[in-house]
């Protein structure tokens, strides 16, 4: 079927193929056409302009979104999307002054969360979290990955796992799912962590590449949970099953595990709260960019990665959610925008970059999506009337969207029976 939607206020994020990214100087640009259409058959993006170039063009569907900016999209490229429950209680524990570290040294945090999803069968899990993804969708999320972690044995890694796949192959948006075993240190191994990483390496990752369960590797390297001796041995015997790295780093302390990553040839460094200058240097150059959470940072109270210095030493930079019922629980990507430009400093061309083109680069799909190009995807946002796109970050509180388009078909929201 084909889709003309035309008299666009604002096409934004136009590009022509091959541009895989943006860095340094060039994320304050975002190629924009006033007045437009985009011409869409079946799932792809087939053409686009400026609506006088757009006569005698007709389609099996035509949309007026006259008022409304037209953009790709969020491509969310950090999330712990499938988890059991909540941890509303946590939630509480810091309001009473608990820190994140305290609460997870007295049995909570990950560990509190991997005790509930071993609990849980496997189609609740699903279904929990199919519940979530939808809601995503509907606030303009089209391409997603999804970590493990909080199984933290080798039945429910698995576990975990096949939920996503169930999810990547019944849902339209696209699903990257990555392997998050060294999330934590289980109870069992809380005296033998590296009987645990031989578990993640001699049991685990076989297991995943017999029945092709993730693409990508992730290693929570940080104090008190994975430190840079056991995160090169799971990221070295990561390379002989074809797993690709992005690693969690710098969350709470900064101590090589940037230059790490780069050196395993990373495709993402996720978190980065705290950075050093060495680090910086360490990516220069490297093809792994650095991911922020900044709505990890407005839920625990902590520092906010420092992405304006990242932009401005030429560095690109991606934007995703950490959806998570612990540190994020919100996947909503235009809150997560808006805070980049609150509370990171970024201009709203620079969030919008990082969340859908560079955020597309952090999932390696960024050949399929995160852009308004022909040949890709047909994944777009059409928003409510609107003055200009610096109205989506501007009214961080407000749902500005009006329509979702996944593979050229536009997504009922989950309260839309019709």
């Amino acid at each position: 079927m084909s889709i003309l939607i035309k008299n666009i206020k604002e096409l934004i994020q136009v590009r022509e193929p091959g541009i895989r990214m943006v860095a340094g100087e060039h994320m304050k640009v975002l190629p924009k056409i006033d007045n437009a259409y985009i011409f869409i058959d079946h799932d792809t993006i087939v053409d686009f302009g400026l609506m006088e170039n757009a006569s005698g063009l007709t389609a099996d569907t035509e949309i007026d979104a006259m008022g409304s900016v037209v953009l790709p999209c969020w491509c969310d490229s950090h999330t712990h999307t499938v988890y059991a429950g909540n941890r509303i209680d946590e939630f509480v524990d810091r309001l009473n002054g608990l820190t994140y570290q305290e609460i997870a040294a007295k049995g909570g945090g990950i560990l509190n969360s991997a005790k509930k999803l071993e609990s849980t069968k496997e189609d609740q899990l699903y279904q929990e979290a199919v519940a979530r993804i939808k809601n995503l969708m509907a606030l303009g999320t089209g391409a997603i990955e999804i970590k493990s972690g909080y199984g933290l044995t080798t039945d429910s890694e698995l576990k975990m796992l096949r939920v996503i796949k169930r999810i990547k192959r019944d849902l339209s948006l696209k699903v990257i799912p990555t392997f998050l075993g060294a999330h934590a240190v289980p109870e069992a191994y809380a005296d033998n962590k590296n009987a645990y990483v031989d578990l993640i390496i001699k049991d685990m990752m076989p297991a995943i590449q017999k029945d092709r369960l993730a693409k990508y590797i992730d290693v929570f390297c940080e104090k008190g949970y994975f430190g840079l001796e056991a995160t090169d041995s799971i990221l070295e015997a990561a390379k002989t099953f074809g797993l690709i790295p992005k690693i969690h780093v710098n969350q709470f302390n900064a101590f090589g595990g940037v230059a790490l990553a780069v050196k395993h040839n990373a495709l993402s460094v996720d978190h980065l709260e705290e950075l050093l200058p060495e680090d910086i240097e360490a990516l220069k150059g490297s093809r792994t960019i650095p991911v922020a959470l900044p709505g990890c940072s407005l839920f625990l109270d902590i520092p906010y990665t420092p992405g304006r210095e990242l932009i401005d030493s030429g560095l690109p930079l991606a934007l995703a959610s950490d959806f998570n019922p612990g540190s994020a629980p919100s996947g909503n990507m235009n809150l997560i925008v808006s805070l980049a430009c609150i509370k990171m400093k970024l201009t709203p061309e620079e969030a919008i970059n990082a969340a859908t083109l560079n955020g597309a680069y952090a999932m390696g799909i960024e050949q399929q999506y995160g852009s308004i190009t022909r040949g890709k995807r047909a994944n777009i946002i059409i928003s409510k009337a609107v003055s200009s796109y610096y109205e989506l970050p501007y009214s961080f509180g407000s749902n500005l969207i009006d329509k979702v388009m996944i593979n050229g078909e536009f997504i009922k929201k989950p309260q839309d029976n019709s």
